[in-house]
């Protein structure tokens, strides 16, 4: 048995940069045993199955270690390579998704536009071990799916270095940590070794908390920001309330089958 599998880096206008993700078109689900070898395979922070679905497709994504409720970047890859190269001849993709709902992304000029759930964080105490895993401590913790963290500023961000293997330990899937930005509106990086991913490049997931919580801050729905791995992303986000929109663009990196 032989499956379609595409590479593509999102966020980014360049090869080599942004987030990239493995998208695997399928005409019906692979066992999800299957799905998590090939995962595991491609050992990137996702990869993305999709099944068409009436006028839209059903998607679903794995990291190396499991499947996960929500992914940006890979959705983002997702929508380009059916517009790119799987002859979609309509402006809009509606996917959906077990629990994250419908997500549809739209062509947005030269990019593509994605409509998320928001998921503001909610204050807590910061976490036993997380200032040492870090190796920073913040001003403010909050939390979401993932702990989420702010800090004063972009440089702190950049010099982060964390433990990976206590940040594994933590319960939660990920972290992020998050700043004012020197050019942009905020900053930010993501961690999540204990899904299998020691650092995100960049993670849109992580903007469904980022962009509810930056447009209070600032006062402001649209924003620009960056997320500072070393590859770096580019999203142009903006609140609107119980969703949020992020924009960014994707190339394509490889395409061939896989044999099963």
């Amino acid at each position: 048995m032989t499956i379609p599998i595409y590479q593509a880096d999102a966020f980014t206008n360049r090869l080599f940069g942004g987030n990239p993700a493995a998208i695997c078109p399928l005409t019906e689900w692979l066992p999800d045993e299957t799905m998590q070898k090939i995962a595991a395979e491609n050992n990137l922070a996702e990869t993305a199955f999709f099944v068409k679905n009436g006028d839209g497709y059903k998607l679903r994504w794995f990291t190396p270690a499991y499947e996960i409720d929500l992914c940006g970047h890979a959705t983002l890859a997702s929508a380009h390579i059916i517009f790119t190269e799987l002859d979609y001849k309509g402006d809009t993709i509606n996917f959906e998704t077990v629990k994250a709902g419908t997500l549809t992304i739209k062509k947005d000029g030269g990019k593509y536009a994605m409509d998320f759930p928001s998921r503001p964080p909610i204050p807590i105490e910061l976490p036993n071990g997380l200032t040492e895993a870090l190796g920073k401590e913040p001003i403010a913790a909050y939390r979401s799916r993932d702990y989420f963290v702010v800090y004063e500023s972009e440089d702190d961000i950049v010099d982060i270095s964390p433990d990976f293997f206590a940040l594994s330990k933590l319960d939660t899937v990920g972290v992020i940590v998050t700043a004012p930005g020197k050019t942009v509106d905020f900053v930010s990086r993501f961690f999540a070794p204990g899904a299998g991913i020691p650092e995100d490049p960049v993670t849109g997931s992580a903007h469904c908390n980022l962009i509810p919580y930056w447009a209070n801050k600032l006062g402001k729905d649209k924003l620009h920001a960056y997320q500072l791995s070393s590859r770096k992303g580019e999203l142009w986000c903006e609140n609107k309330g119980e969703r949020v929109l992020m924009s960014g663009n994707a190339v394509t990196y490889l395409k061939g089958e896989i044999f099963i």
